[in-house]
C-alpha cells in the first residue's frame, strides 16, 4: 500500500441509484444515491481524494421514453444530449447526498459534479455493428419504420420485441481531465465522466457529439490512467469477484495478478453483461500503467482501500 498514492476513481454501478423496479422515482434515486456517498464519504474521510464516476443507463432510458409520449409535440433529442442531461442531474443529486455525508461526519470538503465529455474514435469498429440495446420495445413494423426514416440500427430482442442498438466505442481520453486533475489538487471531491462521459469525436476545430453509449466502467478506467491515480475502484452489487460463480466449485478471489485474471476472463468465468466488463476495464486500466483495481459493493468499499474486503488485482 505505502507506494500506491491516495488518489482513487470509483466507478459506481448502477445499483447506486435503483435499487430494484419498485424503486425508480427521483426520491427513490437520491436514497440510493444518499446510502452509496456514505460510504465514499468514509473513504474520504480517511484521507483519500476521491473521483466519482457512475452508471446513467437506466436514466438515459427515461428520459428516452419521455422523448418518445412527446414526439407529437416537441423535437426529438439526440442520444449525445441525453447523456448531458443525466450527467447533470445524477451528479447534481450524487453532489446533495455527498455533502449531507461529508456535514454529518465533519468532513470540510467542497465537492464540484462536471459535465464531462469523452473522445472516442470515429473509426472505432464498435459504430460498424451496434450492439448496445437502448429505448423501448417495438414490433417489428415500427422498428422497420424508424430504421427506414430515421436511420436507426435495430434488433430483435430475444424474443420481447424490436429494440434500437447503438456503438459502444472505447474511450480514447476524457476531455476535461486537466479540469478535473486540478480541481482534485486543490482539495475538491469530483464528480465526473458520468456514464462513461458524453461521447464525442474530433472534428478539426473541437468536437462533436455522436450517438453512442460508453460503458462507464471502461470510461473510469480511462479517467484513472490520464489522472494518474493510484487505484480504480469499481463498485458492483456483489463483495468481491467469484469464478465457478453460483456452483458447487464457487470461489471468491481476494488478491490476484492481472495475468491470472486473463486466464480466468478467456476461460469465459465472468458473465458478457455483468462482470466480464468490469473485468476488461480493470485490465485496460493495468496494461495502460495503473498500479491496483479493487472490486467489490459500496458498503465495503473504505475497508477494501486497506485491504481488508473484496477482490484486488495487480500488475
Amino acid at each position: 500500500m505505502e507506494d500506491i498514492n491516495r488518489t482513487v476513481v470509483v466507478a459506481v454501478g448502477g445499483n447506486a441509484l435503483i435499487t430494484d423496479k419498485t424503486h425508480i422515482s427521483l426520491q427513490d434515486q437520491y436514497a440510493a444515491a444518499s446510502e452509496a456517498m456514505k460510504h465514499v464519504a468514509q473513504m474520504v474521510a480517511d484521507g483519500w481524494s476521491v473521483i466519482v464516476t457512475h452508471g446513467n443507463g437506466p436514466q438515459v432510458g427515461f428520459l428516452l421514453r419521455r422523448v418518445e409520449l412527446a414526439s407529437a409535440e416537441l423535437p426529438p433529442i439526440p442520444l449525445d444530449g441525453l447523456g448531458a442531461d443525466t450527467q447533470g442531474a445524477t451528479g447534481y443529486m450524487f453532489g446533495n447526498a455527498l455533502g449531507h455525508e461529508f456535514a454529518k461526519i465533519g468532513v470540510d470538503k467542497q465537492i464540484v459534479a462536471l459535465v464531462t465529455r469523452t473522445v472516442v474514435d470515429a473509426k472505432d469498429p464498435a459504430f460498424q455493428k451496434p450492439t448496445k440495446p437502448i429505448g423501448s420495445f417495438m414490433d417489428e413494423d415500427e422498428a422497420k419504420r424508424r430504421e427506414a426514416e430515421l436511420g436507426w440500427d435495430v434488433v430483435e430482442d430475444a424474443g420481447r420485441g424490436w429494440r434500437r442498438v447503438v456503438a459502444s466505442p472505447k474511450p480514447v481520453r476524457i476531455a476535461e481531465v486537466e479540469a478535473i486533475r486540478t480541481l482534485v489538487e486543490n482539495g475538491f471531491t469530483v464528480i465526473a465522466a458520468g456514464g462513461g462521459g458524453i461521447p464525442v469525436v474530433e472534428d478539426g476545430e473541437g468536437f462533436t457529439g455522436i450517438e453512442a453509449v460508453i460503458d462507464k466502467d471502461f470510461g473510469a478506467s480511462m479517467l484513472a490512467n490520464q489522472l494518474d491515480a493510484g487505484t480504480l475502484l469499481i463498485s458492483t452489487a456483489v463483495d468481491a469477484v467469484a469464478i465457478n460463480f453460483n456452483t458447487p466449485d464457487e470461489k471468491w478471489l481476494g488478491n490476484v495478478c492481472v495475468d491470472e485474471v486473463k486466464e480466468y476472463l478467456a476461460a469465459g468465468q465472468f458473465g458478457a453483461g455483468s462482470m466480464a466488463p468490469k473485468i476488461e476495464a480493470a485490465i485496460a486500466f493495468l496494461e495502460r500503467g495503473g498500479r491496483r483495481v479493487i472490486i467489490t459493493s459500496p458498503p465495503l468499499m473504505a475497508a477494501a482501500l486497506k485491504g481488508e474486503a473484496g477482490t484486488t488485482i495487480t500488475a
